[in-house]
């Protein structure tokens, strides 16, 4: 007779707001140009992770563009955008230099989808990212993260309130924006 466990349903480290963000090494198309980052090397910094689905679609590139026309917003704020999905940095030059030019922020090439799988995105047998939107703070705890499926674009305005409400320290309500008083103030 089997004895159940809870780790019958989820074995591993479980992603967590609260917790440490997962690390990653990982090659990324950087302004045009390929490299490795770590997620380490941002340390003091916030992070603005985001996976997409895939090169030449459609969503996705309405949402890498909301981002880099919002980059510098997020910079104001101490904090990085990095996006990230399963294509190759091959893929993401082609799709960049033809459609986003504009697109300078780290785009992370998780071909062997060890990223995406860390952070509770790989949609299995797709081998594609959901939608998922990760905030981390300075010190590499993961703040935020809402995932989402494939068809509906998400909302980087909502992102940079979220990460000004986070950097507040406070407790913020609904619909609180930058300027607004916390509830404790």
């Amino acid at each position: 007779m089997h004895e159940h466990h809870e780790c019958d349903n989820f074995c591993g480290d479980m992603l967590q707001v609260s917790k440490s963000a997962p690390a990653f090494e990982e090659n990324a198309l950087v302004d045009g140009k390929v490299k490795k980052i770590r997620l380490a090397d941002y340390k003091g910094k916030w992070v603005v992770l985001f996976f997409y689905p895939e090169d030449f679609t459609f969503v996705c590139p309405t949402e890498i563009r909301g981002f880099a026309k919002a980059e510098k917003e997020f910079a104001k704020h101490n904090a990085v955008v990095i996006g990230a999905s399963t294509d190759s940095t091959h893929s993401h030059k082609a799709w960049f230099e033809r459609d986003l030019p504009e697109v300078q922020f780290p785009v992370l090439a998780d071909t062997a989808h060890v990223v995406s799988d860390a952070y509770g995105v790989l949609l299995e047998g797709r081998g594609i990212a959901l939608r998922g939107t990760f905030i981390i703070d300075p010190e590499g705890i993961l703040q935020y993260q809402v995932i989402s499926n494939l068809n509906v674009g998400r909302s980087v305005a909502e992102t940079l309130r979220v990460l000004e409400a986070l950097q507040t320290g406070g407790l913020c309500p609904v619909e609180w924006h930058e300027g607004d008083k916390t509830l404790n103030t």
